[in-house]
C-alpha cells in the first residue's frame, strides 16, 4: 500500500518577502495619530467629561505641548476606532482645535476593553459616586463573563463576602463598599445627581436605592417641597416601609418634615397665600428674588415713614 506524503502548508506572502524581524516589529504596538472624528466614545462610558477649570488647564497644556500621554483605542469593524482610555484628552484636544490625537491601537475583546477602561479611569484623584457605581458594575459584569466569581451581586449589604474576590483585590474599596456603590445604580437619575452634589449622603443613598421607582419620584417631590433630604435613620425607615408595602407620599412627607439634630430651622409659608399676591406670570425661579426685593422696598418705606413722623 502506497504511503501518502504529508503536505506542508504553503508559506504566506508576508513570510516570503519580509524578514522575521520585520514581522515581529509589525506586531508591536505603535503610537499613531488618529483623526478625532474617527474615534467614538466608549459605549455607556460611566465617567463624566466636564468642561471645567481642570479641563481648561488640560486644553492649555495641549495647545502648548500637545498630548503627552497617548490615548488607548481599539479598532472597530467599520474602520473607525473606539476610545478605551483618553476621553478627557480627546475632549481637551477638540477644545484646543486639534484634528488628531496620538493613540495606541490595541485589539481587545469587549470584556478586556471594559476592564482596562475602568482601571485606567479609577486612577483619577476625584471620582463621583455615580461614576464609581456604574464603573464597578460594568467591571463586575466583565469579570463574570470571564468566569470570575460574582458574589457582590448575590449578597446583601452586611453579609460576609469572600476576601479573594477579584474586584475587591484590584480596588481601593472593600468588597462590601463596592457592593454599596453598585446599589447606587438603582437610584433614579435625579436622586443620583443629589448624591454626586453631596446633597444626599452616601449611606442614606444606599438605603434609598431599595425604594421602588415610583416611591423614589415621590421622595424627590417631598425633598423639593420640604427642602430637606433624608438622614441615614430616616432612609432606613423609608426602606422598611417600602419593603412592607406601606410607603406612600404622605408618609414620606411626614418623615422628611421631622427635624434632625443640628438642623437649621426652616421658615414655611402657605404657598397659595403667597401666590395670591404675586404677579400671575412670574416664573417659579424668580419668586424668591421678587419676595426679597418687595420686603427690602417695604422696609425702606417704613424707615422713610418713621423719619417723617419724627420731624
Amino acid at each position: 500500500m502506497a504511503k501518502t506524503e504529508s503536505k506542508m502548508p504553503l508559506p504566506k506572502l508576508d513570510d516570503l518577502f519580509t524578514t522575521e524581524e520585520e514581522r515581529d516589529n509589525a506586531k508591536l504596538e505603535k503610537v499613531v495619530d488618529i483623526n478625532l472624528n474617527d474615534i467614538d466614545d466608549f459605549p455607556n462610558h460611566p465617567f463624566k467629561v466636564i468642561d471645567n477649570e481642570e479641563m481648561e488647564k488640560m486644553k492649555d497644556s495641549i495647545v502648548e505641548n500637545g498630548v503627552l500621554v497617548p490615548a488607548l483605542v481599539r479598532p472597530k469593524s467599520n474602520g473607525k476606532y473606539e476610545m478605551i482610555s483618553g476621553h478627557r484628552r480627546k475632549f481637551a484636544s477638540q477644545l484646543a482645535d486639534k484634528e488628531t490625537i496620538p493613540c495606541i491601537v490595541r485589539d481587545l475583546s469587549d470584556d478586556e476593553a471594559v476592564i482596562i477602561m475602568v482601571d485606567s479611569n479609577m486612577q483619577r484623584e476625584e471620582i463621583l459616586p455615580s461614576e464609581k457605581a456604574f464603573a464597578y458594575k460594568m467591571k463586575l459584569e466583565a469579570l463574570s463573563h470571564q468566569g470570575k466569581r460574582n458574589d457582590l451581586t448575590s449578597c446583601q449589604v452586611g453579609t460576609k463576602l469572600r476576601s479573594d474576590n477579584i474586584l475587591a483585590e484590584t480596588s481601593e474599596d472593600s468588597a462590601r463598599q463596592i457592593q454599596r456603590y453598585i446599589r447606587l445604580t438603582e437610584l433614579i437619575p435625579e436622586l443620583l445627581d443629589m448624591v454626586d452634589e453631596k446633597r444626599i449622603a452616601f449611606l442614606p443613598a444606599v438605603e434609598l436605592s431599595y425604594l421602588k421607582e415610583e416611591e423614589q419620584y415621590s421622595l424627590l417631590d417631598c425633598i423639593e417641597y420640604n427642602d430637606a433630604t433624608p438622614s441615614h435613620a430616616q432612609a432606613i425607615i423609608l426602606k422598611r416601609l417600602s419593603h412592607e408595602g406601606n410607603l406612600d407620599e404622605d408618609k414620606i412627607d411626614t418623615i422628611l418634615s421631622q427635624e434632625k439634630p443640628n438642623q437649621i430651622p426652616k421658615i414655611k409659608f402657605n404657598e397659595s397665600r403667597i401666590r395670591s399676591v404675586l404677579p400671575k406670570n412670574i416664573e417659579d425661579k424668580k419668586i424668591e428674588d421678587y419676595v426679597v426685593n418687595a420686603l427690602v422696598f417695604y422696609e425702606k418705606h417704613l424707615q422713610k415713614q418713621k423719619a417723617m413722623e419724627a420731624r
